[in-house]
């Protein structure tokens, strides 16, 4: 039994099997992408890393199949469990790098020296289009705190929900309470602006509105979640 487990089992790649993977990986790792970008916040090198992650791992799993023995492929696993950023964290450009680096190697010592120079150009041309491109470049999110001061006589409730649902995906009324010996009152929200660039005309939009007074707008903690 223990034989048929480590018996070599290969599987034959054709060149047009292999190309419709390479395309089925590159069009759904951009859409991985694409998706996660959706109403978050992110780095252009995290979406670039996402979009090429599954061309990457393909390159693993192929080479795993095509040599078809088990424990070739518990080899493989060992050597990826090496990947460590103890002292020194890695960014999402290098754990990719390390990615592809690797199953390189590891095409190469299994004798795919032509299967390793077909991926890593696919993979070469891949990135620097990611990379030059403006893909991973559209509007920044971020989540602010709105401290919004008002004259005593102004109605606050509902004053401002046309302002913070132009410019923000979601907001949540916090808090107000009264300052300068009851004269004024500042209310509190939280906001998660479409994008960070339209940070100033949202305030002075609330500025025409509250007749100017003070507006304060400050990021919020990476614990904070309130949305």
């Amino acid at each position: 039994m223990l034989q048929q487990l480590f018996k070599a089992h290969t599987v034959a790649y054709t060149l047009p099997s292999i190309m419709g993977s390479v395309v089925a990986s590159i069009v759904l790792g951009l859409l991985v992408a694409t998706v996660y970008m959706y109403r978050n916040t992110y780095s252009k090198n995290f979406v670039i890393t996402l979009a090429t992650l599954p061309l990457l791992v393909q390159l693993i799993i192929m080479l795993v199949n095509m040599n078809g023995n088990l424990g070739t492929g518990m080899a493989v696993l060992g050597a990826f469990s090496l990947i460590r950023f103890r002292s020194v964290a890695g960014n999402s450009r290098d754990i990719a790098t390390i990615f592809w680096a690797m199953g390189v190697g590891l095409a190469a010592g299994m004798g795919y020296v032509f299967y390793a120079i077909f991926f890593s150009a696919v993979v070469t041309v891949y990135l620097l289009i990611l990379n030059s491109s403006s893909f991973g470049d559209r509007k920044k999110t971020a989540e602010r705190e709105l401290k919004i001061t008002i004259p005593e006589d102004l109605d606050f409730p509902g004053l401002f929900d046309d302002l913070l649902k132009k410019y923000g995906y979601d907001y949540s009324y916090d808090s107000v309470k009264t300052t300068t010996m009851g004269s004024v009152y500042e209310l509190s929200f939280y906001i998660k602006l479409k994008d960070v660039k339209e940070e100033k005309h949202l305030i002075d939009e609330i500025r025409v509105r509250n007749g100017n007074m003070p507006v304060v707008s400050s990021k919020l903690s990476s614990q904070t979640n309130v949305l």
